[in-house]
């Protein structure tokens, strides 16, 4: 994109401002992130939006929120250095350790990173080593009406799934534990990345639904836990359920119910992969997506996606939700190319709203809770007639890791909206010769201080191109700074991260992507007996 091209960005966000000034309205995050969808600026802005928006025109209304409107917002321009930090602000990378000899370390690093458009970001993200059993598992969670659903996926879902893997005895020494009001065994070893929360421990009230959940499991008797297919279809289940359970019994706290609420009432898609030597399970809910960087023998490279998006555009999933509802509701179970005309992705946490009964969710909202406070929306689409209508039921699909199988992406819906597959894996193999190619064979050259200021002084002239150290953000980077050709604009690049956050929203989603690299050597060395 030209610098002309740049100008328009701020200047049509300037000029879409001057539009709906008059009303002391200005559109925000809520209406895009409920829909699920990319806006672009036109001069009948508010027009749009009302006619778009599902929830009419009051609860439009809400979505508004006052932001400056100074002509000096909208000619900033951030220098190289900036935007760098900008986008490197998420940034998170770790290298794994052989915690079992037993088993071939399969995961080699790491890398991960988030840039919002939200605010606060809806996304969240994951990462934790099983502890009980062996295991390293990844989860992009992607949030829609706000952020509370996501956090609480994201901090308890793995959980489950680790209490679904543990042996009979270990389960019991678990109950044990809390029969007695002794230490439990510690479950999960978290990674931790910018921006995670200050804490991932399980609180009393979810402690005692998973506590249910483990006891449950005690009862079928099985010596060796669920199978890790069993265990990830299940922990999706039983998770969803427990929210929505949580705020139907009564809560005493008032802090605890009013998250419960927010929980509920809000949504979250989810993908997340389990990782055990060679095997490798991928669990997918909505429209984050998971796939394989493969290079061949002949060095070629290719995808291999391990996810489907759930939405109606994918026509298993339309079949599936015709099956499940009566042959009259054909024409009103998606409405404009939405979940009855509301939602994009067609399977997810929470979002009670297309899953309880009318008469549930009335007399759920009725004890109380200052609804406009917690910014819960109350309504109900056109042709609600048999809910569910939503499932958070997840798609699981087994790979064996292979010797060629190099590299996993993870990414929320906010990076595939904007790179197909294929540029994915080319981007990332870009990613790794470049990385090579500027890395400084310092054990072959004099380590002095003239070498390390001259390398310094290169990088620093660079500026905007040094060369990114973390994959993900050179993912994101690349969505969000390039053109239609796919080539790299830095003018672009800056105007897009200039936006205000009010209106970044309009142009793209939060973008979350975690990027998992494999050992090869590991690998080979398990094929063949090592």
């Amino acid at each position: 994109m030209s610098s002309t091209a740049s100008y328009w960005i701020l200047n049509s966000a300037k000029n879409s401002i001057a539009t709906l000034q008059g009303s002391r309205r200005l559109y925000s995050r809520c209406v895009s992130s409920r829909n699920k969808s990319k806006w672009r600026l036109t001069s009948q802005a508010l027009a749009t939006l009302k006619n778009s928006f599902p929830y009419g025109s009051l609860a439009l209304q809400k979505a508004y929120r006052h932001t400056s409107t100074e002509e000096d917002d909208f000619h900033l321009q951030l220098s190289p250095v900036q935007v760098n930090e900008v986008l490197r602000a998420g940034e998170s990378a770790h290298k794994t350790l052989d915690l079992d000899s037993r088993v071939p370390n399969s995961v080699l690093r790491f890398e991960s990173n988030q840039l919002a458009a939200n605010s606060p970001v809806e996304d969240r993200r994951g990462v934790a080593s099983c502890l009980q059993t062996s295991g390293l598992m990844f989860g992009v969670f992607d949030g829609h009406g706000g952020h509370a659903c996501a956090q609480a996926v994201s901090e308890r879902l793995f959980y489950y799934v680790a209490v679904s893997l543990m042996s009979h005895q270990t389960l019991e020494q678990m109950e044990g534990a809390m029969e007695s009001m002794k230490p439990m065994l510690p479950i999960l070893q978290w990674h931790k990345h910018p921006g995670a929360s200050i804490y991932k421990d399980v609180t009393s009230v979810h402690l005692d639904h998973l506590r249910v959940y483990w006891q449950e499991l005690l009862d079928l008797h099985m010596e060796m836990g669920l199978s890790i297919k069993e265990a990830l279809a299940y922990s999706f289940q039983r998770l969803d359920s427990d929210i929505s359970l949580e705020i139907q019994a009564p809560l005493e706290d008032e802090v605890t119910r009013n998250l419960s609420l927010q929980v509920a009432f809000s949504g979250a898609t989810a993908c997340m992969a389990h990782v055990d030597g060679v095997h490798l399970h991928v669990a997918n809910a909505g429209d984050c997506r998971a796939i394989l960087g493969v290079q061949e023998d002949d060095g070629m490279w290719s995808c291999l996606p391990l996810t489907s998006d759930h939405n109606v555009w994918n026509q298993a999933e339309l079949s599936r939700l015709k099956r499940e509802h009566p042959e009259s509701e054909d024409r009103t179970v998606v409405i404009d190319d939405r979940l009855l005309g509301v939602l994009m992705p067609c399977r997810a946490f929470g979002d009670v709203q297309l899953k309880w009964s009318k008469e549930l969710q009335r007399s759920v909202l009725e004890r109380g809770f200052d609804t406009e406070a917690l910014n819960i929306y109350q309504f109900t689409p056109p042709h609600y007639y048999t809910p569910p209508y939503l499932t958070a039921e997840p798609e699981v699909t087994y790979h064996r890791l292979r010797p060629q199988d190099k590299f996993l992406v993870l990414a929320s819906d906010g990076l595939w909206d904007l790179l197909d597959n294929e540029t994915v894996v080319r981007l990332v193999v870009g990613h790794l010769a470049e990385a090579g190619r500027h890395k400084p064979d310092l054990a072959q050259r004099p380590t002095n201080l003239g070498l390390m200021q001259s390398l310094l002084l290169q990088r620093k002239a660079k500026g905007l191109h040094a060369a990114d150290q973390n994959a993900a953000t050179h993912l994101i980077r690349h969505a969000i700074g390039s053109n239609e050709y796919g080539e790299m604009e830095p003018e672009r690049l800056a105007a897009m991260l200039t936006l205000p956050e009010d209106l970044a929203r309009m142009y793209r989603d939060d973008i979350t992507v975690t990027v998992v690299y494999f050992n090869s050597d590991s690998i080979d060395a398990y094929y063949k007996g090592g």
